[in-house]
Parts: structure tokens; C-alpha cells; sequence
């Protein structure tokens, strides 16, 4: 067999990578994602650190850094802990959290609020907040209201010791994961069930997508797409160990290219936290609801 050379080697890199981001970009907008240095520990008060950033290959930084001001971190006996050591570069925001517990952690990006678009003249404007700051920010005589209530979730999951289900407990608000197979117990060629609630009821008929890591170095996404059941439930067989992004929202109808609300599911495209409202107006007592929910997952080998 010939050998290549560096050159041809290099080339054919930038070839996969530029068919992958090519695929990328006509499927899907870019995508939020939390990446645990690991999942599973042992041992005595190990650390985990954490990157978050958004980007269009996943668990790559080429886009722009998460904000980290929505982080909650749930601890094994379902108390919220602090991060430490937070910070934020161009293209990654990064957090450390101490295990001193045995059990499993919930690291979350929680976004759940609303954002307004009118016009006021000629000139449109967009408030984020509450339904009773934007009551008292929106002007009488704004015009072309439109109001959608975001709850996007991004999360990952980290055990110390044996794993635990205290974290996983749901909130009620957004589209949550609910423990069936526990997330920190997923192995190479065995099948997981996940269930999914949106503001506490199953998540049916909702749209799920899995992405094995490493998209930038194979031509093709290679993505597993299913949609949940009555129950709110999917199951995976894993192909590969690895890292994994998971990502579920509500199944739209396709839309004509460039038309009202034309995009991936969710607010502002798979993984995002939201984005300027669009398609059907909503006012302040009755908003166009919008969810998503992010989470990254390792399989080990058998």
C-alpha cells in the first residue's frame, strides 16, 4: 500500500474537516455543550473540570465560550453546590467542582426566561426577563409583540464512587432527564433508556438527536435521530465508546427553506439557550413556549 505523504496527509484533513463542517452547517445551527474532564471517579474528594462552550463540531472550540451565569451544580444528596475556579476565554468558558461527596452530580446551564421583539416607530427592539420586568419595560405604545418563554437546558452528569439518583430528581420546568438507565452507566454495544419531561409531563413525540465525538475528523455526522415514545422515552445502543452529545426538543413540521420559523428544533437551533422570538406572536399572559435540552454522556468500552 502507498504510503502518503505529509502533505497529502494534511490535505486530506482539512478535507474531512471541511466536508464535515459543510454537512454541519446546512443541518444544524451551532450547539451548546458542557464536556467533563470525566465522569466517573474514585477515590478520595477527586476533582472534575469542566468546559462549556457553543460551537458547530461537537466538543470543539471554534465558536464562542458558554456563559456560566445560569450554572447550577447539584450535589449527590440533591443540595446546589458552588463551582470554583470559573473563567471565561474567546472560545471556552471553564469550572471546576470538588466531588467531596460519594454519588452523582448534576453541572447544568439553566436558562428559563423570556424575551420580547416589538417596535416602537420604525425601530425594532428585544427586552429578555420576567413576565413582570417586561410588563413594566415593554412601552404602551410598542407594536408587533412578540413573546416566547425559553427553558433550555445543557447538562452533563458526573459520579464518584456508586452512582446516585438524588440529582437527577426533576425540577418541573423544561425538558429534564429522568432516570432510567442512570447516565453514568452506559457501556460499549448495551442499550440505554432514557425518559425526558417537559415542565413535568413526558416529553412525547419530541425530537432526539445522538452525536458520537469527533465529527471533525469523519466526513459523515454519523448521527443516530429518533423521536421519543408515549412515555417520553428513547433507547440507544451505544456503536462506540466515547463521548457522546444528546440532544432533545419539540419535533417541528419542516418549513420551506427561508420561511417563518425556517431552522432546526428548539430556540435558536439545537443546544442553544434561546434566541429572538419568531413564527407565531405570543403576548406576556399566554408567550410561545420554547424548549430544548442538551446532555453529554461518556460510554465506556466493554
Amino acid at each position: 500500500m502507498q504510503r502518503l505523504s505529509l502533505r497529502q496527509r494534511v490535505l486530506a484533513l482539512a478535507t474531512i474537516a471541511a466536508m464535515s463542517a459543510l454537512t454541519l452547517s446546512q443541518a444544524h445551527a451551532h450547539r451548546a455543550w458542557l464536556l467533563p474532564s470525566g465522569t466517573i471517579y474514585s477515590g478520595q474528594q477527586p476533582w472534575v473540570s469542566v468546559d462549556a462552550a457553543i460551537s458547530n463540531d461537537i466538543f470543539y472550540y471554534e465558536h464562542n465560550a458558554a456563559a456560566l451565569d445560569n450554572l447550577v451544580v447539584i450535589g449527590p444528596d440533591g443540595q446546589p453546590l458552588q463551582a470554583e475556579n470559573q473563567a471565561k476565554g474567546r472560545y471556552r468558558s471553564v469550572f471546576d467542582v470538588k466531588l467531596d461527596k460519594p454519588g452523582t452530580y448534576r453541572l447544568a446551564l439553566v436558562n428559563d426566561g423570556m424575551i420580547a421583539s416589538f417596535k416602537v416607530g420604525n425601530e425594532t427592539k428585544r427586552l429578555r426577563g420576567s413576565a413582570e420586568s417586561l410588563a413594566k419595560e415593554i412601552p404602551a405604545d410598542a407594536t408587533e409583540l412578540r413573546v416566547s418563554q425559553n427553558a433550555n437546558r445543557v447538562e452533563t452528569f458526573v459520579t464518584r464512587g456508586n452512582p446516585s439518583t438524588d440529582a437527577l430528581k426533576p425540577t418541573g420546568r423544561g425538558i429534564e432527564l429522568v432516570p432510567v438507565t442512570h447516565p453514568n452507566d452506559l457501556v460499549e454495544g448495551e442499550t440505554a433508556t432514557f425518559r425526558f419531561l417537559d415542565n413535568g409531563k413526558p416529553a412525547a413525540g419530541y425530537a432526539a438527536t445522538v452525536i458520537l465525538a469527533g465529527l471533525r475528523y469523519r466526513s459523515e455526522l454519523g448521527e443516530i435521530r429518533m423521536d421519543t415514545d408515549a412515555n417520553g422515552e428513547i433507547k440507544v445502543k451505544w456503536p462506540a465508546a466515547g463521548m457522546y452529545w444528546v440532544n432533545v426538543a419539540p419535533a417541528r413540521p419542516p418549513r420551506a427553506e427561508g420561511g417563518p420559523g425556517a431552522g432546526a428544533p428548539g430556540a435558536g437551533g439545537p443546544g442553544m439557550a434561546g434566541g429572538a422570538p419568531s413564527g407565531p406572536a405570543g403576548t406576556l399572559a399566554e408567550p410561545v413556549r420554547r424548549s430544548n435540552y442538551s446532555l453529554t454522556l461518556e460510554v465506556l468500552p466493554k
